[in-house]
């Protein structure tokens, strides 16, 4: 049983792409996610927040001890991750013109830490799976200020930001399931060994879903403004995954270190980013409900760039790997 959780969690990519097609095939499969609160909450953010819980329950005290026994390599790969995509975002959604709406949404996910499923790629790549464990959980935590306070003062271009609000977000759905998923496996560890067997399969099942249910519901404003929106969201994700490769290079890393730093720089948590563009606190800072409706579809874009180009890298990297080179 294990083995095939293990394998079907590994098939993240094609469940993301399958599920996207779907979606957009027929938006009514998936239009009940948004739809749907949960104890006075969207179920997006409470399916979120399971997400955020089951990255915790895989943490230990000894995953905290791996950053600070890696301190460089954590610094410099968290140091590109708030700097060249939050920079990146700005800079294409000038440079293309993008809408109100769909400019702050791809500035937010360009704002957000790395994603859980960096991990994935890096263990597919065969670079270094501590490292990036390690940012993905440095990222994550510094994100719950960070996040805020780049998107407002990056994002301020267009609207204005209610930071407090942000941060209050960041704190309830990311901040308190993490804490209680690693207070969980330090307290119950029996326990908790076994709702991780499942937890990361769970999560794939949420971010496609999440994912999906933004794709289909804003199928019509994606077609209105295809061109120039993926684009610049295929820039975003190139320009991460570059950087993230070549600065570590120039200060001398070892070559899988540099291949962990370009999947956690280009590989944003695009469920977050959709699901802090989706909270009702967020979208009442728009000119309009339609400026609102735009803002969660760059991250909903996002998930399936950096999945496609995350995997095929692992594919090259491990080939690379395999012939000795």
């Amino acid at each position: 049983m294990q083995k095939l959780i293990d394998r079907a969690t590994g098939l993240f990519a094609i469940w993301t792409l399958l599920g996207v097609a779907w979606a957009w095939a027929v938006p009514a499969h998936f239009a009940w996610v948004t739809g749907t609160q949960v104890a006075g909450q969207s179920l997006v953010s409470v399916m979120l927040g399971v997400i955020m819980l089951g990255m915790g329950l895989t943490l230990s005290l000894d995953d905290f001890r791996h950053v600070l026994s890696m301190p460089r390599r954590v610094l410099a790969g968290a140091g590109l991750q708030f700097t060249v995509m939050p920079l990146a975002g700005l800079t294409f959604a000038m440079l293309f013109g993008l809408e109100q709406g769909l400019a702050v949404g791809l500035v937010l996910v360009a704002c957000c830490p790395g994603g859980t499923a960096s991990n994935v790629v890096t263990y597919l790549a065969r670079a270094n799976l501590a490292l990036s464990v390690s940012m993905t959980l440095c990222s994550t935590l510094v994100a719950i200020l960070l996040t805020p306070l780049l998107t407002d003062w990056l994002a301020g271009v267009f609207i204005a930001i209610d930071r407090w609000s942000l941060l209050r977000n960041m704190v309830a759905i990311v901040l308190v399931p993490v804490v209680a998923g690693v207070a969980l496996n330090t307290l119950l560890p029996n326990v908790t060994r076994r709702i991780a067997v499942v937890s990361p399969l769970v999560s794939v099942i949420a971010v496609v879903l999440i994912v999906g249910a933004i794709m289909g519901n804003s199928k019509a404003q994606i077609i209105e403004h295809a061109g120039v929106l993926l684009l610049a969201i295929l820039l975003l994700h190139l320009t991460g995954f570059a950087l993230g490769y070549a600065v570590p290079r120039l200060l001398r890393f070892a070559e899988v270190d540099c291949r962990t730093i370009s999947i956690e720089v280009g590989m944003q948590n695009s469920g977050l980013g959709a699901s802090l563009a989706s909270t009702p606190s967020f979208a009442a800072q728009f000119s309009s409900v339609a400026q609102a409706a735009l803002a969660p579809v760059p991250s909903a874009i996002s998930s399936v760039y950096h999945v496609v180009i995350g995997s095929l890298l692992a594919a090259w990297w491990s080939r690379k790997e395999d012939k000795g080179e």
